[in-house]
């Protein structure tokens, strides 16, 4: 799995952010590299939702921290409104965040303990303006509503005072502060109680719907993603093996390792048979030293040579459905089809 290639990428002009090429590499001992993404291209349009979805270890949230240069990627683009973000200078770069916020995965170590809430809220305005207190306590006090935070209780308490879905609601009310345009949300249920996940999940609707966001959401599991993506890309070993829209791929996924993920969701049945097959017989590849072709395929039960021989490409099985593999899941006709 996992191919290259840039078929599903949509009209520069017609999307808000758009990446091409993303290569992120960190450095380990003697000269080896992690390859943490690679060659990972995607678009997202406004007040669209794009759903980066993969196992622990598969890039999506290095990739989506490349996309606001947090680090820079080794190489490859990334646009915002038509602006190269990988070309500009450090100032530039800084201005043109106020519009790519982030908000992260544990909500608790993101937000800082000395500092009470309407101090952690406040400080991009601080930095970024209005600098008059009374505008400043105002703005605060107006994104604490919006997230179900009572601002006279929780301005002066310090976010030790506050359970995990409190301190997500904060943290989403300083990501909106300087009402940005796009928002990367970096698995931010994952750490909270399934009741509290679905509270999260509904105010982020809300409040896209609200204030016109464009959000970028990272997760690990599918069922999470189903119903706040438009579009859902999914990540394996550092590259895109397949790009949907939402129903489409959970009604028919079109890569083995997307139905593998979607067969992993939890079912609530006690009695239910597990089939550990998968598990048991998988060879786990490494990210300092991936599979030549497709990566997916040590652990691919439909892998030919020509999987462990050549790369897949990104093409289309259907309208705007796109798969990187080599034998995918859709029938011979339908791909003819497609292809005339």
């Amino acid at each position: 799995m996992a191919g290259s290639g840039k078929a599903h990428l949509r009209d520069p002009e017609s999307v808000l952010i758009r990446a091409e090429d993303l290569v992120v590499e960190f450095p380990i001992s003697q000269g080896r590299v992690v390859n943490a993404v690679s060659g990972v291209s995607l678009d997202v349009k406004q007040g669209e939702t794009l759903g980066l979805v993969g196992e622990s270890g598969c890039g999506k949230s290095t990739t989506a921290k490349s996309l606001i240069q947090l680090p820079p990627p080794t190489s490859g683009t990334v646009s915002y409104l038509g602006t190269n973000l990988t070309s500009l200078d450090e100032k530039a770069l800084r201005q043109a965040r106020t519009d790519l916020q982030m908000i992260f995965q544990d909500p608790i170590s993101s937000l800082n303990p000395r500092r009470k809430i309407g101090d952690v809220v406040a400080e991009p305005l601080r930095v970024w303006g209005p600098h008059n207190k009374d505008e400043q306590i105002s703005q605060v006090d107006a994104m604490l509503e919006a997230v179900g935070i009572d601002p006279a209780i929780a301005r002066d308490k310090r976010p030790h005072e506050f359970s995990g879905g409190q301190c997500q609601r904060i943290s989403i009310a300083r990501a909106l502060v300087l009402n940005p345009q796009v928002i990367i949300c970096d698995e931010p249920v994952s750490a909270l109680d399934v009741s509290v996940q679905a509270q999260i999940l509904n105010m982020l609707e809300d409040l896209k719907a609200d204030y016109g966001l464009t959000l970028v959401f990272i997760a690990h599991d599918l069922a999470v993603v189903k119903n706040i993506s438009d579009r859902i890309a999914v990540m394996y070993l550092g590259k895109l093996c397949e790009v949907s829209e939402s129903n489409a791929l959970y009604d028919a996924p079109a890569h083995p390792y997307t139905e593998l993920l979607l067969g992993s969701s939890p079912v609530p049945d006690p009695t239910i048979n597990l089939d550990i097959t998968m598990v048991e017989e998988e060879d786990l590849p490494s990210p300092i030293d991936p599979p030549s072709g497709c990566r997916f395929r040590t652990r691919c039960k439909y892998a030919t040579d020509r999987c462990a021989q050549e790369e897949p490409m990104m093409r289309e099985v259907s309208q705007d459905h796109y798969v990187a593999c080599h034998h995918p899941l859709v029938s011979v006709p339908e791909m003819a089809e497609v292809s005339a």
